[in-house]
């Protein structure tokens, strides 16, 4: 019995609340009578400004404009290669950009390598992997007093495994702002 009356007591309750939640919504729309003295101003408000993104963070790092996050400033080669990856050209673009709106920014390019191959190969694939990103952001109008290029070889590596994994991650350059 008792149970009976707490389930219909639980029912009533759960039914009054759809019943009072159905009554404060109105569906109809709501209209305002206009009267002739108001007048009506047709004017859409302006849009809102995009808030702009500062080009460098408080430690001086590039920050990219679209998202407000860090922007890449390490780009891998392959195996024995110099050549940009096509993924790469876009942050490369935005680095061109900032350092066309900051002639008072330079930056140094530090041509990278893994193990293989000998000293003085890889001092001169270092180089040519810098200068693959120098070309680039010379192309894009950035000025060659903006940008100093070095290579380490092998003399650096990122990672100092002896394995596939970190031979990747040794093969980079790395753009530098100061």
């Amino acid at each position: 019995m008792f149970k009976e009356r707490l389930t219909s007591l639980i029912a009533l309750i759960l039914v009054s609340f759809v019943l009072a939640g159905c009554a404060g919504q109105d569906t109809a729309p709501q209209t305002q009578p206009q009267t002739p003295d108001e007048p009506r101003d047709a004017t859409p408000p302006p849009p809102a400004e995009p808030e702009e993104v500062a080009d460098f963070d408080d430690m001086g790092r590039p920050v990219d404009p679209r998202t407000g996050r860090l922007l890449d400033r390490t780009f891998y080669f392959d195996y024995d290669r110099s050549d940009l990856r096509p993924a790469d050209l876009a942050v490369l673009e935005i680095h061109a950009q900032l350092l066309n709106r900051n002639a008072n920014k330079t930056v140094v390019i530090e041509g990278h390598c893994d193990e293989r191959g000998t000293r003085e190969y890889n001092l001169a694939l270092g180089e040519r992997r810098a200068n693959a990103i120098r070309r680039f952001l010379t192309t894009a109008g950035v000025s060659t007093r903006q940008i100093e290029t070095v290579s380490y070889g092998e003399e650096r590596p990122e990672d100092p495994g002896h394995d596939e994994s970190a031979w990747q991650r040794n093969r980079r350059a790395v753009v530098i702002y100061r």
